[in-house]
């Protein structure tokens, strides 16, 4: 051990032990971790503690009279699951699905919901204080769905707000609970 790696030790252990993991704790609170996906070019994440599962595209069972970016139900092991389609919800479309596309099937209180995305990126951890508001440019326009954003070796990734996205839809409630 050099003689600077020893001081360090020596600092670290003198620090008693129910501070230390106190210390830990605190970092762990100014940080938090997403899954990023994309959305054509654009990158999305999700919190990663909401994310229970993520699987490719396969049918799903059409509902009647339900908006468009509403895909439809998928029956995982029995829970039927709303599919929503984000490229869509975001104006920007219907997505095209195929088997290259994936479903990050996420849960906010008692409800599971399928995203429907292009295709999963990765696990990003960021200090929580680099989180930026999201731009209001006029109240006819809020970022409602998202809770921030985020820049991660210059790629900016937009934080969707799940809670907002969910409760905001009552469609949506409606079929969850088919």
């Amino acid at each position: 051990m050099t003689p600077a790696n020893n001081s360090a030790a020596e600092a670290a252990s003198s620090i008693p032990a129910d501070r230390r993991g106190s210390e830990a704790a605190r970092a762990v609170a100014t940080s938090t971790e997403f899954i990023s996906f994309a959305i054509g070019d654009e990158q999305y994440g999700v919190d990663i503690m909401a994310v229970r599962e993520i699987k490719g595209w396969s049918s799903v069972t059409q509902l009647p009279s339900q908006p468009e970016y509403m895909r439809g139900v998928l029956n995982l092991r029995g829970i039927m699951v709303p599919i929503v389609d984000l490229r869509c919800r975001f104006g920007q479309g219907l997505t095209d699905a195929t088997a290259m596309h994936v479903v990050i099937v996420v849960q906010v209180d008692t409800k599971m919901v399928g995203l429907l995305a292009d295709r999963v990126l990765d696990i990003v951890a960021v200090d929580v204080s680099l989180i930026q508001a999201v731009p209001q440019v006029s109240r006819a326009v809020s970022g409602d769905f998202l809770s921030g954003l985020v820049t991660v070796e210059a790629t900016l990734i937009a934080l969707i707000n799940l809670t907002q996205l969910l409760s905001e839809r009552p469609e949506i409630d409606t079929a969850a609970t088919l």
